[in-house]
């Protein structure tokens, strides 16, 4: 999967850029804080989407792993990972692709919060002669989808699936509302609440007689935050292997914390509007905005230089489809540099799964010093 590639000065643009060290570093980090809690990380797939940083991610490079995508899932167990999650809610449609994945001998788990889906799941566990496993999604916040802790369709979801020739694999929630705090504090509350609302849910299965051998929480802030696991078998969290500038914006990581950028060429200066053009529009950085409701609104992205070097001050403030306009952030006092034609900069994304599903490949800058830049495949779809 590794193959050798041009020097970063000669890589065409835009181009999507790693920084190996700090990418390392990363994922060092979270192996660290998961493993003083005394449980198993379960790094999510979605945001990398390639088999080369997926194997440095999982312990192993086996797994255990989450996907978004059943695509995520066929490419992963094909090569070699074995213990999956699909972590979006199943449909029936579904369930054919399911089986034939688990059938080629990896492990995969669906996720389900309703009767009529466990009904499903039961269904095809029968015509295919195997004991789907599936997790039951437990709403933690209101911020998307699961059910309520102590409902009575939990006893009903487990029943349907031990009974219907399935497996009841355990719970699984996901700590959405903390992207919508920031700060250590306030991470590690919503990681209690999280772990509170499992602990919960595994209490009323366990009543019922039901079984409930994984409890897998997680989000990465709550996964850098969460002060005690007790309850808990697994830790879910996956843009922590690059952050981004969101992320950096609610305080999980810091913005030399972030390994993914885009390399862009400046195409020219319009000096009067105080605009510098380039060639990463919002089909390379994406049009994510996320950052603008934040306490600093960094535009489309960062400005840095090529090294990867934050040049103070300097955003994208628009992006069309293939141009980005760079300025000086509003309210500064910063002078727009001088930059001639052709010269190299790297934007740092706002939401680095948005970016990474704009490209086919990252160009990764090797934490050894010296040696070749690496080219690593990445993949998309669902």
């Amino acid at each position: 999967m590794l193959s050798a590639a041009p020097a970063l000065e000669h890589l065409p643009t835009p181009s999507l850029v790693v920084d190996e060290a700090k990418m390392r570093r990363n994922i060092k980090r979270q192996e660290k804080r998961v493993q003083a809690l005394g449980v198993t990380l379960r790094p999510h797939l979605k945001t990398v989407k390639s088999v080369d940083i997926a194997r440095q991610m999982l312990t192993g490079g086996t797994g255990p792993a989450t996907v978004s995508t059943l695509e995520e899932a066929e490419i992963f167990a094909a090569a070699g990972i074995r213990d999956i999650i699909y972590a979006v809610g199943i449909v029936p449609q579904k369930l054919d692709r399911v089986a034939e994945i688990r059938a080629r001998g990896c492990d995969l788990a669906v996720l389900l919060d309703s009767p009529e889906q466990a009904k499903a799941v039961a269904s095809a566990s029968r015509k295919h002669g195997q004991a789907i496993p599936a997790l039951i999604e437990v709403d933690c916040d209101g911020h998307r989808s699961g059910t309520a802790p102590g409902a009575p369709e939990l006893i009903e979801i487990g029943h349907i699936l031990e009974g219907g020739g399935a497996c009841l694999r355990g719970v699984l929630t996901h700590a959405g509302e903390s992207y919508a705090v920031c700060g250590r504090a306030a991470h590690a509350k919503c990681a209690e609440a999280e772990r509170r609302a499992a602990v919960r849910a595994v209490e009323v299965l366990s009543q019922a007689g039901l079984p409930c051998p994984v409890v897998s929480i997680g989000s990465t802030p709550t996964a850098h935050a969460i002060e005690k696991a007790e309850g808990i078998t697994e830790i879910r969290a996956g843009v922590f292997a690059f952050f981004d500038l969101f992320q950096a914006g609610i305080e999980t990581c810091s913005t030399d914390d972030i390994a993914l950028s885009v390399l862009t060429t400046v195409l020219g200066q319009q000096r009067r509007k105080g605009w510098i053009i380039t060639d990463a529009g919002w089909m390379a950085l994406s049009q994510d905005r996320g950052t603008a409701s934040q306490r600093l609104d960094q535009g489309y992205g960062v400005v840095c230089d090529e090294a990867g070097r934050v040049i103070p001050d300097l955003i994208v403030s628009q992006a069309n489809q293939e141009h980005g306009i760079i300025t000086v952030r509003p309210g500064s006092n910063a002078v727009l540099p001088d930059l001639p034609l052709g010269s190299r900069l790297r934007i740092l994304p706002n939401h680095a799964c948005a970016v990474a599903a704009q490209f086919k490949e990252y160009q990764v800058i090797p934490q050894e010093a010296g040696t070749t830049l690496k080219t690593w495949q990445r993949f998309g779809g669902w």
